[in-house]
């Protein structure tokens, strides 16, 4: 179903098209989380999806990888190229700068999906998630 690229022909790509693959994966990834995790009503889980996801968080995210060192060299080139990329769409509910690390941080996860490293993807999915902080109460847990 996937196809493995090489890395070089990953780094090629435009900035922005591995922020679309990223945003698709991470989108994914949150939606199967939270439907796996928590026994609510399909709204509460679009609603909890859509704040974990939203560039804010993703900023948030990508943040704390930074401060704390998370980030290999390679990992944080991919990032900060992305970031830096001129972008066609703009912000929507999130400020730029949010917007712009949001792209980021999605570049970085669409470069690890194709390359096939689902192990350091993981890692980067999963840093510092909390599930609970985005379901509203606590009688949907299983």
């Amino acid at each position: 179903m996937r196809e493995i690229t090489d890395v070089k022909k990953v780094l090629a790509m435009n900035n922005i098209t591995l922020a679309f693959v990223g945003d698709a994966v991470y989108s994914l990834f949150m939606r199967e989380q939270f439907a796996l995790r928590f026994d609510a009503r399909p709204f509460m889980l679009t609603e909890a999806c859509s704040e974990a996801v939203s560039a804010k968080e993703q900023a948030k995210k990508i943040d704390s990888m930074l401060e704390n060192g998370f980030l290999t060299e390679e990992e944080e080139s991919v990032y900060r190229r992305a970031r830096n990329a001129k972008k066609a769409n703009k912000a929507k509910g999130a400020t730029v700068t949010d917007y712009h690390k949001s792209t980021g941080f999605e570049a970085l996860v669409g470069f690890l999906y194709l390359t096939g490293r689902d192990e350091r993807l993981g890692e980067i999915l999963n840093y510092g998630l909390n599930y609970g902080d985005y379901i509203k109460t606590n009688e949907n847990r299983r």
